[in-house]
C-alpha cells in the first residue's frame, strides 16, 4: 500500500522498501516475534526455574538442565528437518517431507499463513515445539538419566510431534478440518501430557503414590499462591 492511498502521507519508516516488502505487515510482523517471545519465556527460564525448585535438591541441576537441553536441542532439530516435516510438502498424510529450514530465500518469503516473513513463523512455531518437550520433561524429572534425555527429545519431536502438527495444522493433513485447534490443546498440551504419562509408566521404579503427593502439594501451593495474590491486588 502506497502513501498515496492516505490523506497524510506515511513516514519514510513505514512505506515499502527492499528491507521491507509490500506484503510485509509491521504491526503483524511484530506481534508475531512478541507472540513467540513469550511463548519462549514460558520454557526458558520459567520452566527451568519451575523443574529446578520443585525436585530434590540433588536433582535440582539435572532436572533445571533437563527443560534448558530440550529448548535448544528443539531449536536445531526443528530448522534443520522437523519444520519442513510438521509445515511442509506432504510425504504422507500426516507427516511432511523432512528438510531444512536455513534457506535466506524460504526464511524471507511471505509467510503462507498471514503478512510477515517466513522466518517469524518457523521462530513462532520453534516456541510452541520447545515448550511441548519442556512440558513433557515433567513427567520425567528425577527418573530418567539425562544422556537418555538427549536421546529422547530428537526422537520424540521427529516421531510424535510432527505427525500430530502436520495432521491437525497444515493444510495437507487428514485431519485438517475435522480438528480445530487454534491454542495447541492437542498438538501440544494433549501430545506432551499422554506422551510424559506413557513414558513415566514405562520407567522401572515408577511409584503412583509419589505422584498423587506431589499433585496434592501443588495444588495447595497453587491455591495459597493464588489466594496471597488476590489479597496483595486489593
Amino acid at each position: 500500500m502506497s502513501s498515496s492511498s492516505y490523506d497524510i502521507p506515511l513516514p519514510s519508516s513505514l512505506l515499502p522498501s527492499e528491507a521491507s516488502p509490500e506484503w510485509n505487515n509491521k504491526a503483524d510482523n511484530a506481534w508475531q516475534l512478541t507472540a513467540a517471545t513469550l511463548v519462549g519465556l514460558q520454557s526458558v527460564p520459567g520452566l527451568v526455574i519451575l523443574y529446578g525448585s520443585m525436585v530434590k535438591r540433588k536433582w535440582a541441576v539435572n532436572s533445571a538442565f533437563m527443560a534448558l537441553y530440550a529448548f535448544a536441542c528443539v531449536l536445531i532439530c526443528w530448522v534443520s528437518w522437523a519444520h519442513r516435516m510438521a509445515f511442509g510438502a506432504r510425504l504422507l498424510p500426516f507427516v511432511g517431507a523432512p528438510n531444512h529450514a536455513l534457506a535466506e530465500k524460504f526464511l524471507l518469503a511471505k509467510s503462507t499463513i498471514g503478512y510477515f516473513p517466513m522466518a517469524d513463523f518457523v521462530f513462532y512455531q520453534f516456541a510452541f515445539a520447545a515448550i511441548t518437550l519442556v512440558l513433557l520433561a515433567g513427567s520425567l524429572l528425577g527418573r530418567m538419566n539425562f544422556y537418555a534425555w538427549m536421546m529422547f527429545v530428537p526422537l520424540w519431536l521427529t516421531l510424535s510431534y510432527t505427525v500430530g502438527a502436520f495432521s491437525i495444522w497444515d493444510d495437507d493433513g487428514f485431519l485438517q478440518g475435522k480438528i480445530i485447534d487454534y491454542a495447541g490443546g492437542f498438538v501440544i498440551h494433549l501430545s506432551s501430557g499422554v506422551g510424559g504419562g506413557h513414558s513415566c509408566l514405562s520407567i522401572t521404579g515408577y511409584n503412583i503414590e509419589i505422584v498423587t503427593f506431589n499433585l496434592i502439594h501443588s495444588v495447595f501451593v497453587q491455591h495459597h499462591g493464588l489466594k496471597s495474590h488476590h489479597q496483595t491486588s486489593i
